[in-house]
């Protein structure tokens, strides 16, 4: 897949994930891609690191959404945390 797909992977992805769990966080749409594409490539590869799946399959797969929105989860979990310590 190429970049502009992973970037609208990872728009939705963060997206899906604030809409999953919502409350405030610092940032904005920007943090929201950032956290989605980091997301996807996290959920990627914990796949194959756990499952030892192949979880990002093209752009149209299930297995790469699900991957994307669980990275995602992950990774906006650990920045809430990560910007609560630091208030």
């Amino acid at each position: 897949m190429g970049i502009l797909a992973w970037i609208l992977i990872g728009l939705f992805a963060g997206i899906i994930a604030k809409m999953l769990m919502p409350g405030k966080d610092p940032g904005g749409i920007i943090i929201t891609i950032l956290i989605g594409i980091a997301g996807g490539l996290l959920g990627g590869w914990l796949g194959k690191v756990i499952f030892g799946v192949d979880s990002i399959d093209g752009f149209f797969e299930i297995s790469t959404w699900i991957a994307a929105i669980v990275g995602s989860l992950i990774l906006l979990g650990v920045f809430r945390l990560i910007s609560r310590a630091r208030h």
